[in-house]
């Protein structure tokens, strides 16, 4: 066996290590999440992106080594804009905040299986067929632009269809069982409203995974190398969630960078088959880009507050 078939096995076995003692050693039991203790995690998980990321230039080379850190920062940066989505999620429900923490973990889980079952066909048929490149070409550009243009509407996940269908079965109970997503009544299986919150976090999710993915396929066309940037950056999530949660509005111009990136990625895709983008030069942009409106968010302050609905 070369070290090409370790690779995928020996990636996944990690992962799993990773979540394994994350949930059933460093927070076996549910609380609160301080500041502290979440800039600690996050700290560590990008240490463990750039550790991996040194691998990756050291065997794979300055190109592939640049396609990961690409992958990763805009998976990262994407995920920002997920951040504040999911606190609005978490205000709706009331999720009392010691189950906070579980409700993400279970959500990474499935965005790391999510991604794993769309990223691997997702690169045999971009390599195959030019017309599905182009095609995820365009829909970044359009993407970026819809996002450039679109105001600050807030969502309502109370009306989305699948939570009102959840609620329509009358097997939700009205009350939080601690972490529990399931609970016996009368020998009855019921739902929590934990369970609601959680199948709504990974719905949302999957509406944001249709920019992040194709936009980490434009940079790389090594699946091994879009898997791995996409799960680093998710894993990092939910700690960064409890950093970030509260000062998303501080970064009024977040959106607009992101926007930029998802433009200039799609352009990267529909122009691959003519220029040949070198994967520095896009890594080098990107981050110009990011760091540029977080600098220029911090300096021109946060976004006026959007008054609460009653």
């Amino acid at each position: 066996m070369t070290l090409h078939d370790w690779l995928w096995p020996s990636f996944l076995a990690f992962v799993a290590l990773i979540l394994f003692v994350d949930l059933f050693v460093l927070h076996r039991r549910d609380h609160v999440i301080g500041t502290r203790e979440a800039l600690l995690t996050v700290g560590g998980y990008v240490t463990l992106a750039m550790i991996f990321a040194g691998g990756v230039f050291y065997f794979g080379g300055a190109d592939r080594g640049a396609e990961f850190l690409t992958g990763y920062l805009v998976e990262q940066a994407l995920s920002l804009d997920n951040i504040f989505v999911i606190a609005l999620i978490f205000s709706y429900f009331k999720v009392p905040p010691e189950a906070q923490y579980r409700v993400l973990f279970y959500g990474i889980v499935g965005a790391v299986v999510m991604r794993l079952s769309l990223i691997v066909p997702g690169v045999k048929l971009v390599d195959q067929f030019h017309f599905i490149a182009m095609a995820l070409g365009a829909l970044l550009v359009f993407s970026g632009f819809k996002m450039m243009t679109s105001g600050d509407e807030m969502i309502d996940p109370g009306e989305s269809r699948v939570v009102k269908f959840l609620m329509r079965t009358g097997r939700v109970t009205s009350e939080y069982e601690g972490s529990q997503f399931l609970t016996r009544r009368n020998g009855v299986l019921f739902m929590t409203p934990l369970f609601v919150v959680l199948v709504t976090v990974e719905l949302t999710d999957l509406v944001f995974a249709i920019d992040s993915i194709p936009a980490v396929l434009a940079i790389s066309k090594d699946p091994f190398i879009v898997f791995s940037s996409n799960v680093f950056a998710i894993l990092g999530l939910r700690a960064l969630f409890f950093v970030l949660s509260g000062m998303m509005r501080s970064f009024r111009y977040l959106k607009f960078g992101l926007s930029l990136v998802l433009v200039f990625i799609g352009f990267k895709m529909l122009l691959s088959h003519y220029i040949d983008i070198p994967s520095v030069f896009a890594l080098g942009v990107t981050a110009l880009i990011i760091v540029g409106s977080v600098i220029a968010s911090l300096i021109h302050g946060p976004v006026e507050p959007v008054e609460e609905r009653d």
